[in-house]
């Protein structure tokens, strides 16, 4: 009974997604709307990948105050352009593509070979500059926050790598292909976790190197649970609606359209299965009585009530509409690989950090989630809700039977428990 009556611990997963994670600002946005002013944050745990990363470490760096931390990333991606984040001056994108070539025709020999398509030195200056990593102890300390995790890519372990900072409470973990670290977070975390492979450099860190941490995170909401959140809001970049299937004189992919694909598959699939794995895992916990379920070797699984927001249009379309927002030396250089051909709108979608696109992105994240609000308030406030919310063509996706996501939304709520933290 007492575990039925405790208010859950909810959590903000924030996944990669290049510049397609401001989405999450409007969404963040919409959600600061929604809670009284000066209110702290509604997330005790957060935690994000990639540019995820960046949005859950100025959030967790606010958090006594959840609407300011919002508002500081709101005109940071609403000023946007691609030269805060990587150099796209048209003799930095000459030289890159000259050094890549002379690497190709002299097969590598060369011993100063290039290790990315672009400079993303930029980013850090931004990032010390925006962001202060000095305040999350603070909020933690004031108990409005018990933890922050970034994850990054670990290249020599093949692990993913959750490096938190939070409550003394909390304790690392260990998994065959994950980890959960302790340290102070700082500016090298967030640049490992933002390495996009192949277009961003790996990151050194005590000399080990790391990537974007979306390359080994198989198990992307794992992190918040480990961290103790058993509600779970999840940001995604992606709309899930089916796709068309290509015509069959469509000509062969360019690589442009690859990398694209690879970068879509990298972010996004990996959330997918695992909101399919926690839904399988909540089906089991709601059919078994819970006296039951402690005595079974399944007794360390717990219901975790998951939110989903998407996209309610594909961002594919809207890239490829701001696509001319790129300065000259980075149309030519994507133009090259294929970015521009029909198709290249994804590859496009992830690195257009321009502030139209940008804008247009935090605009629809906040519509989205503004016509969710009947829903979001009760789930932000800790109130009884289904096991799963997210739009009707995901549910029965999810749950892998339509008769699933009927029963969702028919308002039939399944006895709602929180359980110990274990994952």
């Amino acid at each position: 009974m007492a575990d039925q009556l405790k208010k859950p611990t909810i959590g903000l997963v924030l996944p990669g997604g290049g510049a397609r994670a401001a989405y999450q600002v409007g969404v963040l946005r919409a959600i600061g709307e929604m809670l009284p002013h000066g209110a702290p944050t509604p997330f005790r745990v957060i935690t994000g990948t990639s540019a995820g990363a960046i949005n859950a470490t100025v959030l967790a760096s606010h958090a006594n105050h959840f609407q300011l931390g919002v508002r500081r990333l709101n005109h940071v991606w609403g000023n946007f352009s691609t030269g805060h984040v990587f150099r796209d001056d048209w003799s930095t994108v000459l030289r890159t593509s000259l050094h890549w070539l002379s690497a190709l025709a002299l097969g590598g020999l060369r011993s100063n070979n290039p290790t990315s398509l672009l400079d993303n030195a930029p980013l850090r200056e931004l990032l010390l500059r925006h962001v202060r990593f000095e305040r999350i102890a603070a909020g933690i300390a004031d108990g409005a926050l018990d933890a922050v995790g970034i994850t990054a890519s670990g290249y020599s372990s093949a692990r993913a790598v959750t490096f938190f900072q939070g409550a003394q409470s909390l304790k690392p973990w260990l998994r065959p292909r994950r980890e959960g670290r302790r340290e102070s977070l700082g500016v090298s975390h967030l640049m490992a976790s933002t390495a996009m492979p192949f277009i961003f450099p790996a990151e050194n860190i005590d000399g080990h190197f790391y990537i974007d941490g979306a390359v080994r995170e198989a198990a992307p909401l794992s992190s918040a649970v480990h961290l103790g959140a058993d509600r779970l809001l999840v940001i995604g970049s992606r709309d899930e609606h089916t796709r068309a299937r290509p015509a069959a004189d469509t000509p062969p992919p360019t690589f442009g359209q690859i990398a694209g694909y690879m970068l879509d598959t990298i972010f996004l699939d990996g959330l997918y299965a695992d909101l399919e794995r926690l839904t399988r895992i909540n089906q089991i916990v709601g059919q078994v009585p819970a006296g039951t379920l402690r005595k079974t070797p399944w007794s360390p699984l717990k219901r975790i009530d998951t939110h989903i927001i998407v996209p309610s249009r594909d961002v594919r379309t809207i890239a490829a509409r701001h696509a001319r927002e790129f300065p000259r030396s980075v149309r030519t250089l994507l133009r090259g690989v294929g970015g521009f051909n029909p198709g290249g709108s994804q590859l496009i979608s992830y690195l257009l950090f321009q502030s139209g696109f940008c804008r247009e992105l935090i605009q629809l994240g906040y519509t989205d989630s503004m016509a969710q609000r009947r829903k979001l308030e009760p789930f932000l406030a800790g109130d009884p809700v289904h096991a799963l919310e997210a739009p009707d063509h995901m549910l029965s996706a999810l749950s892998g039977q339509k008769q699933r996501a009927q029963t969702e939304k028919s308002g039939e709520a399944d006895n709602v428990s929180y359980g110990g933290q274990n994952d």
